[in-house]
C-alpha cells in the first residue's frame, strides 16, 4: 500500500466513518439514559451516519441521545458540546441544542462496557427543511443565518478545531488514491479522474482563504424552519461536522445542498442557490476571491460526496440506503462543471449575478 492511499484512507475513515458497529437496541438505550440522566420516555432510533442516535419523548418535551462511534474521540465530540455552549454564551439568535449534563454533571460519559461515548442534547422543534417546499426568499434566509453562525463562531476556538475531516473540502486532493479502492464504471472513474485534474489547479488557492471555527455542515437535514415564521429559518442543529476552515468552505456547502439535482444540459445549476449566496453576502463580508472561489469548493464537494458515498456503501451495505441518499445527482453535476471553462466557473456568483437575486 502506498503512503499516499495510506493517507486517503485514514482520511476517508476518520471519526468512524469506517467504523462499523452493533446497534444499541432501544430498551438499552434506555436503561442508558435512566442510569445517565434519570430521563425515561419513548425512545424513537434516528438513522445517522456513524453511531446511536435516539429521539426521547418525555411529558417534559423532547431530546436526542447519541452514542458515538467507537472510533469517534472525546477531543472531537468535546469540540462540538463546546461549539453548543459557546452559542449559548453569545445569545445565538437562532435555537440550537443545548448539552444536558449527567446527573453528576459531566458533558460527556461513557458506555459501561464498550466505552462508547455518551451525550444528550435538548431537541430542537420544528421541522428539517429537507421536509418543506420553499422558494428563493426561504433560501436567502438560510444564507443569511449561515452568515449569523460564521459571524457567532468568529471568536470561538478549541484544541481539536485543526482536526483532519473528509468533509472538510481542503483536503480534497488527499482523497485521490481512494479511487483504486471502488467499484466504479469506467465512464464514472474518467470523470473523477478529470474532476480531480480540475480541482488540483484550484486546490493551491484554499491556503489564503480568510478561515475560522465553522458549522461546515449546512444542509437542508441540518437546517429547522418554519414557513410562518419571520425569518423562515428556526433553528440549526447537526454540529458534528464543525472545524477550523475557509469561510468560502462554509458557504460551498450550503450551495451545494441548493444546487439543481435535475437538470438539462444548458441549465443553471446555480440559479437555486444564488439567494443562499446574497442573503449571506449581505450579513457577513466576502471577498470577490472567496465568491470566486465558492463554485470550484462547490464542485470539490460534490466529488467528495461521490467517491465518499460509494466507497462507504460498500464498507457498510446495511446502512447503504442512508449513505447515498443524496449521491443521486454527484455524476450528472460533475459532468456539468467539466462542460464549462474553469474562468466561467469563476463568475457564476460574481456580484453582478447576485443583484439579480431576489431578497
Amino acid at each position: 500500500m502506498t503512503d499516499d492511499l495510506k493517507r486517503a484512507l485514514a482520511l476517508a475513515g476518520q471519526g468512524g466513518l469506517a467504523t462499523d458497529f452493533t446497534p444499541i437496541a432501544a430498551p438499552e438505550a434506555a436503561a442508558l439514559c435512566a442510569a445517565l440522566y434519570g430521563i425515561e420516555g419513548v425512545f424513537k432510533r434516528l438513522e445517522t451516519e456513524k453511531d446511536d442516535t435516539y429521539l426521547i419523548t418525555t411529558g417534559s418535551g423532547r431530546f436526542i441521545l447519541k452514542i458515538a462511534n467507537p472510533d469517534e474521540t472525546g477531543a472531537e465530540l468535546d469540540l462540538q458540546l463546546a461549539a453548543l455552549r459557546h452559542l449559548e454564551r453569545k445569545g445565538f439568535s437562532l435555537p440550537a441544542p443545548r448539552v444536558i449534563p449527567t446527573r453528576t454533571g459531566a458533558m460527556i460519559a461513557p458506555q459501561p462496557g464498550s466505552g462508547r461515548m455518551v451525550r444528550l442534547l435538548s431537541f430542537v422543534e420544528g421541522r428539517p427543511l429537507d421536509h418543506l417546499r420553499y422558494g428563493d426568499g426561504e433560501r436567502y434566509q438560510i444564507g443569511r443565518a449561515l452568515a449569523q453562525l460564521r459571524l457567532a463562531f468568529a471568536d470561538f476556538t478549541h484544541p481539536a478545531q485543526g482536526r483532519q475531516l473528509v468533509w472538510d473540502v481542503q483536503h480534497v486532493m488527499t482523497l485521490r488514491p481512494l479511487l483504486t479502492q471502488i467499484a466504479l464504471t469506467p465512464g464514472e472513474i474518467a470523470l473523477a479522474e478529470r474532476s480531480f485534474d480540475r480541482l488540483a489547479t484550484i486546490a493551491p488557492r484554499i491556503p489564503a482563504l480568510p478561515r475560522q471555527v465553522l458549522h461546515n455542515d449546512f444542509y437542508a437535514s441540518n437546517i429547522v424552519g418554519d414557513p410562518s415564521a419571520p425569518g423562515f429559518v428556526t433553528g440549526v442543529i447537526d454540529f458534528g461536522d464543525i472545524v477550523e476552515t475557509a469561510v468560502a468552505i462554509d458557504l460551498s456547502t450550503a450551495v451545494t445542498g441548493q444546487i439543481a439535482r435535475d437538470f438539462g444540459p444548458g441549465a443553471d445549476i446555480f440559479a437555486p442557490a444564488r439567494p443562499v449566496v446574497t442573503g449571506y453576502a449581505d450579513h457577513a463580508p466576502l471577498s470577490a476571491e472567496e465568491l470566486a472561489m465558492v463554485p470550484h469548493l462547490v464542485m470539490a464537494r460534490v466529488l467528495v460526496r461521490a467517491v465518499m458515498t460509494q466507497w462507504r456503501a460498500a464498507l457498510m451495505p446495511a446502512n447503504a440506503p442512508y449513505i447515498l441518499r443524496n449521491a443521486g445527482p454527484s455524476w450528472a453535476q460533475l459532468d456539468w462543471f467539466l462542460a464549462r471553462d474553469p474562468r466561467e466557473i469563476e463568475h457564476l456568483l460574481g456580484p453582478e449575478t447576485l443583484s439579480r437575486s431576489p431578497a
